[in-house]
C-alpha cells in the first residue's frame, strides 16, 4: 500500500492532513516537531532512511516571521537544509516531495493575483529562508512540489479566526490590521485539494493552493465575528476595527503588502474548484461551535 510521510505533524496544517487522509483510507505516517526536528539531519536520515513511503509532505517550519529575522542561521537551517536534505532523500528512494510553503516569497508590490511564474522576491529572512527551501526541493528532481499556501486557519490550532472571535467574547474592542491583503487557506480545504497530487504520476513544480477572493486582515475578521454572531455567539463586540500595518511596533521583519495568489494552476491540474474564503470561514466557526470551543447563547 502506498505510504505517505507527513512532518509536521502538530502544527495547525500537517495535524489536518494526517487526520483527514487517515479518515480517508490513505496510510499516513505523521512525526511532529518532538519527534523528528528538521535541524538534525542525522536523525532525519536515520528515521526517514529506514522507512518505506513514496510521498513526503514537509509542513514542518520556523513560521514566526520576526523570530527568523533575529536569528537568521536558525532560519536557513530549518526551512532552507532541511527542505534540501528533505528532497534529496525523496529523490533517492524513488518518492515524492511536497514541500508546503508561503506566499511570502513575493515583495508584494503586485495588485494583481500572483502566479506560479511570477519572480519571487522575498523582503524578510522568513520569506528569503523559504524561497531556498523551494529552490532547493525543486532542484532535486522533476517529481517534486513547492505548495504555497497563505493565512492557514483550521481547527486543530488556533489561529487568526479563533483569536477574533475569542477575543469579541471577552472584549469590547477587536482590531485588525487593514492595508495587508492576501486570502485565507482553510486547513480542511488543503487536505481535499491537495490529495490528488501526492499519487500524480506526472508533473511538479511550484503550486499555488489557496481558498479564493481575497481581503485584508480587519476584512477577514469582520466577516469571522459576523458568522459568529448569526450562530448566536454572545459577543460583546460586532465590529473589528482597523489598523495601519505600520501601528503594529511589535513588527520586526517586512511583510508583503499584497500577496493573493492565483490558483488557477490547481484547478486545472486537480480539477478541484476552492471554495471562497468566507465559505471556508463560515464553516470553520460552525464547525468550532459545534465542537464546543466557543458556547452559543
Amino acid at each position: 500500500m502506498a505510504t505517505t510521510v507527513i512532518l509536521g505533524a502538530g502544527g495547525r496544517l500537517g495535524a489536518a492532513l494526517a487526520r483527514e487522509w487517515s479518515e480517508a483510507g490513505e496510510d499516513v505516517i505523521a512525526f511532529n516537531r518532538a519527534e523528528l526536528p528538521l535541524g538534525n539531519a542525522a536523525r532525519l536520515e536515520q528515521v526517514l532512511g529506514s522507512l518505506e513511503f513514496d510521498c513526503l509532505v514537509n509542513c514542518a517550519a520556523l513560521t514566526n516571521v520576526d523570530y527568523c529575522e533575529s536569528h537568521p542561521e536558525e532560519a536557513f537551517k530549518t526551512n532552507g537544509e532541511a527542505a534540501n536534505e528533505l528532497a534529496l532523500l525523496c529523490e533517492q528512494k524513488g518518492a515524492r516531495c511536497l514541500h508546503i510553503s508561503t506566499d511570502y516569497v513575493f515583495d508584494g508590490h503586485s495588485r494583481q493575483p500572483y502566479k506560479e511564474t511570477d519572480l519571487a522576491q522575498p523582503i524578510s529572512v522568513y520569506g528569503e529562508s523559504k524561497r531556498l527551501g523551494e529552490e532547493a526541493v525543486l532542484a532535486a528532481g522533476p517529481r517534486h512540489w513547492a505548495v504555497r499556501v497563505s493565512w492557514v486557519f483550521g481547527p486543530d490550532r488556533p489561529s487568526f479566526v479563533d483569536q477574533v472571535v475569542s477575543r469579541a467574547l471577552v472584549e469590547e474592542r477587536v482590531d485588525a490590521v487593514n492595508d495587508k491583503w492576501a486570502t485565507p487557506t482553510y486547513s480542511l480545504d488543503v487536505a481535499t485539494l491537495l490529495r490528488p497530487f501526492l499519487r500524480r504520476v506526472d508533473g511538479g513544480g511550484v503550486l499555488h493552493l489557496t481558498n479564493t477572493g481575497a481581503c485584508n486582515w480587519q476584512e477577514y475578521g469582520q466577516f469571522a465575528l459576523d458568522c459568529a454572531a448569526a450562530a448566536g455567539l454572545p459577543l460583546k463586540t460586532l465590529k473589528v476595527g482597523g489598523v495601519p500595518m505600520a501601528s503594529i511596533k511589535a513588527f520586526v521583519a517586512k511583510r508583503p503588502v499584497h500577496t493573493i495568489l492565483d490558483t488557477s494552476k490547481l484547478v486545472s491540474l486537480g480539477r478541484l474548484q476552492p471554495r471562497t474564503w468566507q465559505d471556508a470561514v463560515a464553516a470553520h466557526v460552525n464547525r468550532q461551535i459545534a465542537a464546543g470551543v466557543w458556547k452559543a447563547s
